[in-house]
């Protein structure tokens, strides 16, 4: 009998050894408004400009973004550990209810967008493919973003949220 596959755990410990920027992900359109806050965002080029996002396959939130095409990274600042855990579902918040502050707008792509987010990429969709159990998705970034301040940044490292000091 073959020893159980233990390369999924051993790698999703090391990846949580990886700090990364946290971002609400948001869309709406034809499929729907919603968000899902996201580590798995990165850069791929700046000619065009274009980001990667990595969405899990099983979160019903995956369809919603492929029906309406676009998106926008909403890269969040320590003062939004809330709003991640929202967007994270770890509060019970409904969806809708996580867009009631007044602080989310509607971009003029339409889309929804984090007014206090220390930057924000707004997009379309230009290529999906399935790998393994997520979406990857590149996104042209149509509309950027830079919201000028000295507020520090929100990372997760080791499976918790971690200030990152802009000074």
């Amino acid at each position: 009998m073959d020893a159980p596959d233990t390369r999924p755990a051993l790698f999703r410990n090391a990846m949580a050894r990886m700090g990364a920027a946290v971002s609400v992900v948001s869309s709406d359109g034809v499929g729907g408004r919603c968000g899902v806050t996201a580590t798995a965002v990165c850069s791929v080029t700046d000619a065009p400009p274009t980001l990667l996002v990595c969405l899990n396959r099983s979160s019903a939130m995956n369809a919603v973004f492929k029906a309406n095409g676009r998106l926008c990274v909403n890269v969040l600042s320590a003062d939004h550990e809330g709003l991640a855990r929202d967007f994270a579902g770890q509060t019970g918040v409904p969806m809708d209810d996580r867009f009631v502050s007044e602080d989310w707008v509607s971009s003029p792509l339409g889309l929804p967008m984090l007014q206090s987010a220390l930057a924000t990429f707004q997009g379309d969709i230009v290529r999906a493919d399935e790998v393994g159990s997520h979406t990857v998705m590149l996104v042209e970034a149509l509309d950027i973003g830079v919201h000028p301040g000295g507020r520090d940044g929100l990372v997760y490292f080791d499976r918790l949220f971690h200030r990152v000091s802009s000074v």
